[in-house]
């Protein structure tokens, strides 16, 4: 049994947003370190230095000892197992545990006396001891609680976000009994700087991690109700929240659209907990329609504004600058400026959707949309700059303009360029 952690040998499960730059950190505080990942192209490219994510640069992937694998064989010794995989909700809004459950049925062939398991991914109260514990059981023969050592401990990744990095933002950490505890404590106080926090319970960690982003959502779909009020009003909702924000406890929220693998989800694992429990949440699900319906709300909008200026929606082009959830990064999951194409597709307009950040081939994929190469100038009837990138922020409204043709409308989602600079926005 090993319990010293300086004879850890850890296993990353799942090397997205989340697990590979855990797996670096680790790797770098003197950790041996393996990177698993199903995805044999995606362990092919970080063995050769290339995050395709853009998460860890080049330079820290090959000076790192992480030792990367897609063969389960590799998992071979290992004394820690942190599995970091998605988990994502079904066309029905239900939690989706396909991928955490294969994951466990993975190791479990590899659990020895005295492995400890750590859940990160984000799952609502009670998944970790219920459902994992009992497939990893199960699986591998061995005794829950006692052979396998069982703990949660929550990412709070922000892709794109260099300030609010793993490092420095403080981590829960939760374990079936104090010894477990102290053994995580070891294996991520090297890793945190920022601290640890000790929760009571396994399942009192889960319920922090899913409320976290549930109270986010509601407080942005509390600013896009005023939204879609003020538009009703003809009033510039920034401006009312900007009048608004001069009170010291204002909470400076703004509207827009809710994607993701966090915000947009994670309030479905907590409703869907809820009412097995027999409560039937309302105000959780109240902003999670709100959040929802964003994307039709925006394109009936833009439509309003065609017809306003004399053009016949179904003979327009219309220009989609970013497709990812959010700005300055490459993930597209959940991404809600898919319901502006649909929604567009539905008015029989023409869509061209631009993002630099995004993999073309894995958005036509996953969504049935080819992004353009590059924008026509002068072409569009209508231009909505949907995800605030770097790159388009620098362009300035002139030049995103210069794209349309003249009189075009500009639909400025997130509010970048100031009222005088666009037509529109949320």
């Amino acid at each position: 049994m090993a319990t010293q952690t300086g004879q850890e040998s850890i296993a990353v499960l799942g090397l997205g947003y989340v697990g590979l730059p855990l797996a670096v950190a680790l790797a770098r505080a003197g950790f041996s370190t393996l990177g698993f990942d199903t995805d044999t192209d995606h362990v092919a490219a970080l063995q050769d230095g290339q995050d395709k994510n853009g998460e860890v640069s080049e330079a820290s992937l090959k000076a790192s000892s992480v030792r990367f694998a897609a063969d389960p064989e590799a998992l071979t010794g290992c004394t820690v197992f942190i599995i970091a995989v998605p988990t994502p909700i079904t066309d029905a809004k239900t939690p989706d545990l396909t991928p955490l459950q294969a994951a466990c049925r993975m190791i479990a062939p590899y659990l020895t006396p005295g492995a400890l398991v750590i859940v990160e991914s984000t799952v609502y109260p009670g998944v970790t001891e219920d459902v994992c514990g009992p497939v990893l059981a199960t699986e591998s023969g061995l005794a829950l609680y006692d052979d396998i050592r069982l703990a949660y401990s929550p990412e709070r990744v922000n892709p794109g976000d260099a300030e609010h990095s793993m490092e420095n933002v403080v981590k829960i950490i939760s374990a079936q009994d104090d010894a477990t505890l102290d053994r995580v404590d070891a294996i991520y106080a090297p890793v945190v700087k920022a601290g640890l926090h000790r929760a009571s319970s396994i399942m009192t960690a889960e319920a922090a991690k899913v409320i976290e982003n549930t109270q986010r959502d509601l407080n942005i779909a509390l600013v896009n109700e005023f939204s879609l009020i003020f538009s009703r009003l003809g009033l510039d909702t920034l401006e009312v929240l900007e009048a608004a924000g001069t009170k010291w406890n204002f909470l400076p929220f703004k509207p827009g659209l809710v994607g993701g693998h966090c915000i947009g989800v994670d309030p479905y694992y907590l409703t869907y907990r809820a009412e097995q429990m027999g409560y039937h949440p309302q105000v959780i699900l109240a902003g999670r329609r709100i959040n929802d319906q964003m994307g039709v709300h925006v394109t009936q909008e833009l439509i309003k504004a065609l017809l306003k200026a004399g053009i016949d929606p179904s003979k327009a082009r219309v220009l989609v600058m970013g497709f990812t959830f959010k700005e300055n990064c490459a993930d597209t999951r959940n991404t809600r400026v898919a319901d502006i194409v649909s929604e567009l597709t539905e008015y029989s307009v023409a869509a061209d959707v631009f993002d630099p950040w995004v993999d073309d081939a894995a958005v036509q994929a996953e969504y049935g949309i080819s992004p353009i190469i590059a924008p026509d100038t002068g072409a569009y009837d209508a231009i909505i700059v949907a995800v605030a990138h770097n790159e388009f922020v620098k362009m300035g409204s002139d030049a995103i303009r210069a794209l349309g043709k003249p009189g075009a409308v500009l639909y400025d989602i997130k509010g970048i360029f100031g009222k005088a600079g666009s037509d529109l926005r949320l």
